[in-house]
């Protein structure tokens, strides 16, 4: 862990190369900031201004002290849905106690995500499995965009207490009440914004879409909502309030902003550090995602995150260092100091489309489909949490949690019921699974290959393995195990080893070791199971154990052993 990573890229700025490639990335980050980060406010429930201050000093604290040159971080979407997610139900969107709450929030998620970079705890994302990630995020994909109706087609609607409720209602309203002035705005800027990304990536569509409709809004006398007046001027500096009663009811929220935001940072920055050769230290970059919160709660920000959108915009435009983020701040505090006024116009209605633009891109049905391919449980996991989801919005850290443990109970079941193949002779001469290649197997030898940790979750699995064919085999001699599966065994396993040789001892069946891996074997000579065992049952080959196992049968079985190689 670095106190000081800026310390490693800050030096480079004596390069003229350097200074130019940054101050261009950062120039053209700050066109998507600014009216991307007013959008994600706008999101969270709270004035579009809050947005700025959001965007001016988190991206440069995370910037000083993350690991990554390039990541940007500040309003995200994801963040934002979730913001409102968990306050909504507790004050009144854009209410001053909304605003205080907001305020606080991400100073908890500053804490928990410091904590965890401290104790290096970054790994705890591993426990949102990627069907989970990819459920819930095509899920909140649709949230969002489907939140932005009512503002799309200039229609007031009291909100249901479920998110599919509020849509519904949106839905029937249009019909009598949309808004065409309002609706003929959004679709403007959804034009400029497809059709400028579709002739080139590069060109700020989204801030060209902002720009030609606040003109069009101040020239002709736009009579949808708009932006209205935004206050000018520095963030001022502010303890955040902190209520303690509502503490609790915040937590969920945080810890969801915060492994959702990890996940995000992690894949962000690791995409970028493959392609830069830079190395990446998740738990470095969670200190700085947590200082960015922390120091821009005293500053009026509400919770944020590494932005996938305006970091591969960053990446694009040649960044080389963080001072490509503090530019893009710098830019944000001459609007606040100077430009507010000219954003009076804006209609909020542009800001609606730019969000459901930005999230398009979250929607991936491919790697639903492939996981089914490769295994209907896993796609299973994304099918649900996408369904609880949508069920549970806008209380979506419900089904996080209950993903989460589905996750795991399938991760469970998959270790406690591990692959168990029975082994014969390919035609090619070498041994595969019988049951997937159709082989004839042995009735006096059986050659098990089993896949995983044995452990006391699967060890009585194991052991009703082997009687299995036991009891279907009542000719058999000699079961050979192909341990070059089992990374680690536990004492469980080790004594069900024990108790399983016992029993076929009784049966007048030899139990054979072999490929047993350094791991497994440290742990039977810990466990006195060797002397037990016999160190002349173990076997570095199949091969060996087959040739012995024939020695104990006897020479006329040779010829006649489907595991017998006359090539």
């Amino acid at each position: 862990m670095v106190i000081f990573p800026f310390t490693k890229w800050i030096g480079e700025w004596k390069k003229p190369e350097v200074i130019r490639a940054d101050i261009i990335a950062g120039l053209t980050s700050s066109l998507v900031l600014i009216p991307h980060s007013m959008a994600c406010a706008q999101l969270a429930g709270l004035p579009v201004y809050y947005g700025l201050y959001a965007a001016f000093i988190p991206p440069v604290i995370a910037v000083l002290f993350g690991s990554s040159r390039q990541l940007v971080t500040g309003p995200v979407a994801m963040a934002s849905l979730l913001t409102f997610a968990t306050l909504q139900s507790l004050e009144i969107p854009g209410s001053q106690l909304y605003i205080a709450y907001a305020i606080m929030l991400a100073l908890i998620v500053g804490i928990i995500r410091i904590l965890l970079g401290i104790f290096k705890l970054g790994i705890l994302v591993n426990f949102l499995s990627l069907p989970l990630v990819v459920g819930f995020t095509n899920a909140v994909a649709l949230i969002i965009a489907t939140s932005q109706l009512d503002t799309l087609f200039g229609i007031e609607i009291t909100k249901g207490a479920y998110h599919y409720q509020t849509v519904w209602r949106t839905i029937t309203a249009v019909y009598e009440n949309i808004h065409w002035t309002t609706f003929l705005m959004a679709v403007i800027a959804f034009i400029i914004m497809i059709l400028l990304k579709a002739i080139n990536k590069k060109i700020p569509s989204v801030l060209i879409a902002a720009i030609v409709t606040l003109l069009i809004s101040w020239q002709f006398g736009y009579k949808g909502k708009i932006v209205g007046t935004v206050p000018g001027g520095f963030p001022a500096f502010a303890f955040p309030e902190f209520h303690w009663n509502i503490l609790p009811k915040l937590i969920g929220g945080a810890l969801a902003i915060t492994f959702l935001g990890l996940m995000e940072v992690t894949s962000i920055a690791k995409t970028i550090a493959v392609k830069t050769k830079q190395r990446l230290d998740i738990n470095q970059e969670l200190i700085g995602q947590g200082l960015s919160n922390i120091v821009g709660s005293f500053f009026q920000s509400f919770p944020v995150s590494g932005s996938f959108s305006r970091t591969a915009v960053n990446f694009n435009a040649g960044a080389l260092t963080g001072m490509s983020s503090i530019i893009s701040s710098l830019v944000v505090l001459v609007t606040l100091l100077w430009l507010t006024p000219l954003l009076h116009y804006l209609p909020q209605a542009t800001l609606a489309a730019i969000i459901i633009v930005a999230v398009s891109s979250l929607i991936k049905i491919r790697p639903i489909i492939s996981a089914w391919k490769t295994n209907p449980l896993d796609a299973s996991v994304a099918i649900i949490t996408f369904c609880l989801t949508l069920y549970f919005a806008p209380q979506i850290q419900n089904a996080i949690l209950i993903g989460v443990a589905i996750s795991l109970l399938l991760f469970l079941f998959k270790t406690m019921r591990p692959h168990v193949a029975f082994l014969s002779r390919h035609s090619d001469g070498t041994l595969q699974d019988a049951v997937e290649h159709e082989l004839q197997l042995c009735d006096h030898i059986s050659i098990i290959r089993f896949e995983g940790q044995l452990y006391f979750g699967n060890a009585s699995f194991f052991e009703d393995k082997v009687l299995e064919t036991v009891a279907q085999k009542p000719d058999l001699k000699c079961v050979i195990l192909d341990a070059s599966g089992i990374h680690t065994i536990d004492f469980s396993g080790v004594e069900m080893l024990r108790n399983t040789t016992s029993r076929l001892k009784e049966s007048g069946i030899e139990l054979y070791i072999t490929r047993a891996r350094f791991t497994f074997m440290k742990t039977l000579i810990k466990n006195n199971f060797v002397n037990f065992f016999g160190e002349e049952n173990f076997f570095n080959k199949n091969r060996q154990a087959i040739e012995h196992s024939w020695k104990v049968l006897g020479c006329d079985h040779i010829e006649t052993c489907p595991f017998y190689n006359n090539s």
